[in-house]
């Protein structure tokens, strides 16, 4: 984990963009990028972002004590000083898995049963969340493959960088960042592939739907710990 990580977690949990941590942090988009490829941050744009999001330095540079070690289940505070240790959430809410995202059609809330368990404090103002498994690398910068996407089903209009999940003409899940413009919509893909490229589409080509907006996710290892089959 560590810092890359780390700030990949704090850009899904506050559902803000590259862009807009650079801004809090007052550094170029390019920076973040670099955090997040490995490389090492600064004092002071670290002391911004700790100060904006009301985080320690811990939570941004620390493999086994850092936000995405508290998020994804691996942190144990009464052992903070001692050996890491991993901590599995004790039930939780349960959210219903309700298909894949990327490639696969989904099944209604009555017959899907599988749940994955996430905190009070992950879903708090997200009563009907609903989850999705990841399928593919489209978006595996932030989210890798395996994973569990949580949405909101009620956030149906996001904001540009937004992470959402929208349906296609197939009926099949898609999950990109949302760009929209006067007249054109881009969803825009957060890959290690350049390969992947962004689909743009115009309004007056229909409306697109949008299924929800991704608010958090669970790691492949920590959803196969906590998915209930």
């Amino acid at each position: 984990m560590g810092l890359a990580e780390n700030i990949d977690t704090l850009l899904v949990k506050y559902d803000i963009t590259q862009e807009s941590l650079a801004s809090i942090a007052d550094v170029s988009p390019s920076s973040v990028t670099r955090w997040r490829h490995g490389g090492s941050i600064r004092k002071a744009p670290l002391s911004k972002i700790c100060a904006f999001f009301h985080l320690t330095e811990d939570d941004l540079l620390s493999d086994a004590h850092g936000l995405a070690a508290k998020e994804h289940g691996y942190y144990d505070p009464r052992k903070a000083d001692c050996h890491p240790v991993r901590m599995v959430v004790e039930k939780g809410v349960a959210v219903p898995v309700v298909g894949r995202v990327h490639a696969g059609t989904f099944e209604p809330e009555e017959v899907a049963e599988r749940v994955v368990h996430v905190t009070e404090q992950v879903v708090a103002g997200h009563p009907n969340a609903r989850a999705l498994i990841v399928d593919g690398h489209c978006m595996d910068r932030v989210i890798p493959e395996g994973a569990c996407a949580v949405y909101d089903p009620d956030a149906t209009e996001p904001a540009n960088g937004s992470i959402v999940v929208v349906e296609t003409e197939d009926y099949s899940a898609l999950m990109r960042r949302w760009y929209s413009t006067g007249r054109t919509l881009v969803l825009s893909p957060d890959s290690t592939d350049p390969e992947i490229e962004d689909i743009v589409l115009r309004w007056e080509d229909g409306p697109i739907k949008v299924l929800g907006t991704v608010f958090h996710f669970q790691a492949p290892a920590d959803w196969a710990d906590r998915q209930e089959l």
